[in-house]
């Protein structure tokens, strides 16, 4: 399957009022990557595979070379996490990480949980330890990064009601710490996406907003799911699609009902996201796979501005 043409650098501005005190020198970016799962055979029938396997390689293999601090991994780390088969090569990528000081996280994807939950979630605890299936949270310096579990047909009305109660209650708690200065929420499912295949998550709308747009300090919202590149605007909030980590490309609807993409011009089928500060700016970068599969480039960028205090 062909990529569309990528512009080879497609700057954003966009005024935040936000502050993180990351540090300034070499090796200071935290990535984030969704879907590495490999292709399924039923999903093959639907979706043309282009070289899936390779794709996450390279790009698993770039994030290795820029040494990050940090690794967020947006679910559906592998195509069926009940199966240990499917872990050989993640943990490979686990276990380079951890032997280079770069610390990885990981939250629970659709196919992390298929099929059979219980095995899933153990393999999935096993490479993830700080994982909590009802949500937890990661601090960077002063940066928050909530990690939600957006499976909401596994989970039981108990999880669903525990977990809401923890993040409105911790959004409102990093909210009122001064040490703290933004907040990312993160959770697999899109609450938006113009993705013919998936679209957007009526229930993480539901769940997850709320809360959300009313708590000052969140500024981004990260996912994946729907595999493709997405940026929207709402309300002076970021929500990103980065579902590009190795998994079948879905087609996005280009209608005119779809949502309005600030990347519409930036379509790559394979690739991953890093932040970064740079004095009073914060920079997001999104690191594409090149079409004939020969290297990694910088892509789309855009920069929250952190001196409109």
């Amino acid at each position: 399957m062909a990529t569309p043409p990528i512009k080879s650098l497609f700057l954003v501005c966009l005024l935040v009022v936000t502050h993180v005190s990351m540090a300034q020198s070499g090796g200071n970016a935290i990535d984030f990557i969704s879907d590495t799962q490999q292709p399924m055979l039923l999903e093959e029938i639907k979706l043309h595979p282009n070289h899936n396997i390779k794709a996450t390689s390279l790009l698993l293999a770039d994030m290795l070379k820029q040494k990050p601090v940090a690794i967020y991994m947006l679910g559906d780390v592998v195509a069926l996490g009940s199966s240990g088969n499917k872990w050989h090569a993640m943990d490979r990528f686990i276990d380079s990480c951890r032997a280079n000081n770069i610390a990885v996280h990981g939250l629970l994807g659709n196919h992390d949980v298929m099929w059979r939950r219980k095995k899933g979630e153990m393999n999935f605890q096993r490479r993830f330890p700080d994982n909590v299936s009802t949500g937890y949270l990661s601090i960077i310096d002063s940066l928050a990064i909530v990690m939600l579990n957006s499976n909401f047909k596994k989970l039981s009305a108990v999880e669903i009601d525990k977990q809401q109660r923890w993040y409105t209650s911790t959004l409102d708690s990093l909210n009122g710490n001064n040490s703290i200065k933004t907040i990312i929420v993160s959770c697999h499912h899109a609450p938006y996406s113009n993705s013919r295949i998936v679209g957007a998550s009526v229930q993480v709308q539901r769940y997850f907003l709320p809360a959300f747009m009313q708590t000052a300090k969140c500024r981004l919202f990260i996912t994946g799911h729907a595999h493709a590149f997405e940026h929207f605007t709402f309300s002076g909030k970021n929500f990103l699609v980065i579902g590009g980590g190795g998994g079948l490309h879905q087609p996005l609807d280009t209608s005119a009902k779809r949502l309005p993409d600030i990347a519409d011009g930036y379509k790559p089928m394979f690739h991953y996201l890093s932040m970064q500060r740079k004095g009073d700016i914060l920079l997001l970068t999104s690191h594409f796979l090149k079409p004939d599969f020969s290297g990694v480039e910088k892509g789309y960028l855009f920069e929250l501005d952190l001196s409109a205090n």
